[in-house]
């Protein structure tokens, strides 16, 4: 596997004129008329259409992503919202029914069968299951399904506080809680829980809304619930509902203890008798929050420097992105919250947003979203859009492995080892405590779409209950019981991307097994790590990560050998 950086090229058009652009219906329904009427008379000729096929895909899915990435860097822009909502109210919807009948296309082509299964099986599958599922009458609720769940950001991005007179987002706030005067956190913390819970009824009613249409889609589909609907259209080839069930419980067994040592090792430094939700990420009196940067220009300058150090291919994608204006890095109000990586498919140099403020926390996500962006250069060369359509247990892989590999190299951001000891002590915080927390909202989303017709204040107490079930009960949340009632709203995927989390998980668990693996010989694992990405979706979950050189295995027996792996690394931490 090479090490050297070579720059991708957008991919050249054959089918569409190298000025076309997309701006309305009108201008697309002929070619895809042309493509679902064309006569297919050889193998050549299925794989040629296959390319026009792809190469459309690939013009409207970059424009779309466009239209996204100009929203949500700044969700007060009326123009880029309305060129977002045109496109999912005027063109998506229009789009389906044809993806429907270009899909039957190909598989009632005779010559289906002669394609190479090796590199076609996972594309040839997804495509027998999306016509499976397919209904004419989901189309306009799945536009309006999108269209809502993009109201999740606008409610999140107008949030704020004030504090000394300066008003802060609320990820540019969150940066008070590693602070070491206790008065402080506990101020802003307050002050942001309060601000939350003034908008918990408008998104319950958002989420209600959400929740009815989406049952109503599944529905449609023949499905008796959501939840079940929504594992076939994930494409959840490789695992079932009881595989998640066994994740819960192995997580709540085997990574929870770990857990229990990190929050109790964090109340002991902090030297507390009773540790307060405020205190989760604070550092002892006269130990300063760390502050690995302070502009988006050195977050990325030396993410590039970091990942020069892994290799240098790595740096490559990074400094490709710098140089055509494809990050925006710093939080600022009206933007929309949270952090991606998205991939453009024609191209090929993908997009970061994130609201970095200045953390270490902020570090880890260009880290991550730095994986995302090496797996769209490493899979673009595919010669079909639908194969860099990867799953996200292959997607988180790649990024959540990236954490962990370039946690050696921080010392680009801490010249005190001190500091450097924290930052990777935090990101092994972040690394654990993040499966009960994926355990809790997988759990929660099970119960959510298998209790229909349920009422808010049954969800509250099934929250409360599932919450309380992956929780190490080490922090006394007296007085904020409210808070802790509706803090299932802050989290994005609920709204806007429903059942995408335990991927999370899942790959979370695989990257501490790539890291395994890197511990005992780099390179191997740089090479495996390169093999795999690079092959996007034409190999099953399972083979591709055989090819990262490990185990695609959610089983209580193999969870319990990562978590003693970690447990002597938290040991060597100082983590009792």
């Amino acid at each position: 596997m090479t090490q050297q950086f070579t720059p991708i090229e957008k991919i050249k058009r054959s089918y569409l004129p190298e000025d076309f652009t997309v701006t309305d219906w009108a201008s697309l329904q002929p070619k895809f008329d042309e493509l679902v009427a064309r006569n297919i008379d050889s193998k050549d000729q299925l794989e040629q259409w296959l390319r026009d096929v792809s190469e459309l895909e690939a013009v409207i899915s970059e424009d779309a992503c466009w239209r996204q990435i100009k929203m949500t860097c700044d969700t007060t822009d009326k123009t880029c919202e309305e060129a977002f909502t045109f496109f999912c109210m005027e063109i998506e919807p229009k789009m389906k029914p044809y993806g429907f009948e270009l899909n039957k296309k190909l598989l009632a082509s005779p010559f289906a069968k002669d394609l190479d299964t090796s590199v076609y099986f996972p594309y040839l599958r997804s495509v027998e299951n999306a016509i499976k599922l397919y209904r004419d009458e989901n189309v306009q609720l799945q536009a309006d399904m999108n269209l809502l769940a993009q109201q999740f950001g606008v409610i999140s991005g107008a949030m704020s506080i004030e504090m000394d007179g300066k008003e802060y987002t609320m990820q540019q706030a969150a940066k008070f809680l590693q602070n070491p005067d206790r008065r402080i956190r506990e101020e802003v913390f307050v002050k942001m829980a309060n601000r939350r819970l003034q908008d918990k009824d408008k998104l319950n009613d958002l989420f209600n809304k959400l929740i009815d249409l989406r049952q109503q889609i599944a529905k449609n589909a023949g499905f008796y619930s959501y939840r079940d609907y929504k594992f076939r259209e994930l494409g959840r080839f490789d695992y079932t509902v009881e595989d998640c069930f066994a994740f819960h419980q192995a997580v709540k067994e085997h990574i929870l203890p770990l857990q229990a040592m990190l929050v109790n090792y964090r109340k002991q430094r902090l030297g507390l008798d009773v540790m307060r939700p405020w205190d989760a990420d604070a550092e002892p009196e006269g130990t300063q929050p760390l502050q690995p940067f302070h502009s988006g220009k050195e977050l990325s300058d030396k993410a590039v420097e970091v990942f020069n150090k892994l290799r240098p291919y790595f740096s490559g994608c990074l400094q490709t992105m710098q140089q055509m204006h494809r990050m925006d890095l710093e939080s600022r109000k009206g933007k929309a919250p949270g952090g991606y990586n998205c991939p453009l498919a024609e191209t090929g140099v993908p997009f970061i947003f994130m609201n970095a403020a200045g953390t270490m926390g902020d570090v880890i996500t260009m880290m991550h979203e730095g994986g995302h962006a090496v797996h769209s250069f490493l899979s673009h060369h595919q010669p079909l859009s639908a194969f860099k359509e990867y799953p996200m247990e292959i997607a988180e892989l790649a990024s959540m492995s990236m954490e962990l590999f370039s946690m050696e190299h921080w010392d680009t951001f801490f010249a005190d080892n001190k500091e450097l000891d924290r930052a990777r002590l935090e990101e092994m915080e972040r690394v654990i405590s993040v499966l009960p927390w994926i355990a809790t909202i997988d759990k929660f989303q099970h119960w959510i779409y298998t209790n229909i017709g349920h009422t808010n204040e049954q969800r509250k107490q099934a929250w409360l209950e599932i919450l309380n079930e992956f929780t190490t009960g080490v922090v006394d949340w007296t007085g904020f019981e409210d808070f802790r009632e509706y803090s299932w709203q802050k989290q994005l995927h609920l709204f806007e991307v429903p059942f995408y989390y335990i991927e999370y998980g899942i790959a979370q668990l695989g990257a501490i097994a790539m890291w395994r693996q890197y511990r005992q010989n780099k390179e191997q694992a740089l090479d495996n790590y390169m093999s795999a990405l690079s092959l996007g979706y034409t190999k099953t979950l399972k083979e591709l990560y055989a090819t990262a050189g490990i185990r695609f295995d959610l089983s209580p027996g193999y969870i319990k050998e990562l978590a003693d792996f970690v447990k002597p690394v938290l040991q060597d931490m100082g983590v009792k």
